[in-house]
């Protein structure tokens, strides 16, 4: 179902479903992270909900609570075929905050809003929609920039998440690189809009 125009990069709140025909496959990012062989079959037979509040409050830790208020953005993951949920939790301040999820371990990330003309990678910043009602962040962004490092596992992963058009219907997306060592793979996942 298509992203309505009121949902932007700067209010994306509401449910949204990956559409997996749409999508990549998210295996080669999988084995990448070192993620098991059963692991990454139930995750790839599940089908994910994302349930998205963006507010905008003071930073989390470790930012002093009495610095400018920025933008979070909280996500809850619910997985079909018995895929255990998880949370995302997005400070866009772009400060490491460090958490430990059952699938990824313990990993540090950081987030921020960017523009276009500010992403560095050719894949990161191909097929996003550009026009003025998309520049939605506070600074007339259109995209946010999600960072995450494997403490333990050698691994990193870069997010850009934006709108596109998919088959001539606007989309909330997502291109990730995940890399480690020479090695990378190119994921996009592309989302449904619920409600």
């Amino acid at each position: 179902m298509a992203a309505p125009l009121s949902k932007t990069i700067g209010d994306f709140n509401g449910k949204w479903v990956m559409n997996k025909s749409e999508s990549t496959s998210v295996e080669p990012g999988l084995i990448l992270q070192n993620i098991g062989w059963v692991t990454r079959k139930i995750v790839a037979a599940s089908t994910i909900t994302l349930s998205v509040n963006q507010y905008t409050g003071p930073p989390s830790p470790p930012a002093e609570p009495t610095e400018a208020a920025v933008t979070h953005i909280e996500i809850e993951q619910t997985g079909t075929a018995g895929l255990k949920g998880s949370t995302e939790k997005r400070c866009l301040d772009f400060t490491f905050r460090e958490h430990t999820d059952w699938l990824f371990g313990t990993v540090r990330g950081q987030s921020k809003w960017i523009a276009l003309p500010n992403i560095d990678d050719a894949f990161l910043a191909e097929g996003w929609l550009e026009g003025d009602e998309e520049k939605t962040g506070p600074g007339g962004e259109s995209h946010v920039l999600s960072h995450v490092e494997s403490v333990d596992n050698g691994w990193t992963a870069t997010q850009i998440w934006g709108f596109k058009l998919v088959e001539g219907v606007r989309k909330y997306a997502r291109n990730i690189v995940v890399a480690k060592g020479t090695e990378r793979a190119e994921l996009k996942l592309v989302y449904d809009y619920f409600e």
